[in-house]
């Protein structure tokens, strides 16, 4: 018996990376899943984005699992298609248990020489895409009398400062103070909300030229094993990143039951980023 049988999980950002992770592990303890990527590259993005190709290897990997899967390429940041990626839900599972606002995308510069695009990319995407993702998924869930589990996506970033990175840290951080918002209203229809809070994840978004000379600067063309030295500094256990799965294990423990009564709180998982 799983940790989730007969429950519908929404998850953004599925293609690949934590997403797909997440999707596999919720579908590993009994979850069906409704998975939604963008699956296109957002221009201000530094990293690789997921493509249909990728999306369609998450179905392939879930369905693998003996669990059903909806998966639909659409945009955190348009209302209508995650309202359309919830009345897929609705329409083959007939109801919704657990939304994993997970989508999110990187880049960096100093506050003073970020451009209007890469704010408003980063706020539209991390912060408006989860209240979007929300807003499309809640009343349903309130209608069922199901109760349910939101987990969000925020970062070490969203409780700890970092440089160059004022987009970043100010969309992480407001995911908290939505978090915390919404544990208040949904309470009392038995639905819990927390975020999650990663240090580096071992998934595209790090593992690429652009984010490995944000740590080492002083080189013109870093590569991994230049960074590992740098990634490791900041964590108090003496890892260089942590992988998808370590956040995957997190996200079922806040949909099960086994933390049915933790509402409104912030998870690190973070090899001890936070006391270094």
């Amino acid at each position: 018996m799983g940790m989730l049988d007969g429950k519908v999980a929404f998850i953004s950002g599925a293609a690949r990376g934590q997403g797909r992770s997440h999707a596999t592990r919720l579908a590993e303890e009994g979850a069906d899943i409704v998975a939604i990527d963008i699956a296109e590259q957002i221009d201000t993005a530094i990293h690789d984005m997921g493509t249909e190709e990728d999306l369609a290897e998450t179905v392939r990997q879930v369905e693998a699992l003996d669990r059903r899967i909806v998966a639909a390429k659409g945009d955190v940041r348009v209302q209508a298609d995650m309202d359309a990626a919830v009345q897929s839900a609705l329409a083959e599972f007939g109801h919704i248990d657990v939304v994993v606002a997970n989508a999110g995308i990187f880049s960096y510069a100093p506050a003073w020489e970020l451009t209007d695009e890469q704010w408003q990319d980063m706020i539209d995407v991390i912060l408006t895409g989860t209240w979007r993702m929300v807003k499309a998924a809640v009343p349903s869930m309130i209608e069922s009398g199901r109760g349910g589990s939101i987990i969000i996506t925020s970062s070490t970033a969203g409780l700890k400062q970092i440089p160059n990175s004022a987009h970043y840290v100010a969309a992480k951080t407001g995911l908290v103070g939505l978090m915390k918002a919404l544990a208040v209203e949904l309470a009392p229809h038995n639905i819990r909300v927390n975020t999650v809070h990663p240090t580096t994840v071992s998934t595209p978004m790090i593992q690429n030229s652009p984010t490995y000379k944000l740590f080492r600067p002083d080189l013109d063309d870093p590569s991994q094993d230049d960074a590992i030295e740098a990634f490791s500094s900041v964590n108090l256990i003496p890892v260089p990143w942590v992988e998808p799965r370590d956040i995957s294990n997190a996200v079922l423990w806040l949909a099960s039951q086994e933390s049915r009564f933790v509402t409104g709180h912030t998870l690190p998982v973070d090899a001890g980023f936070m006391i270094k």
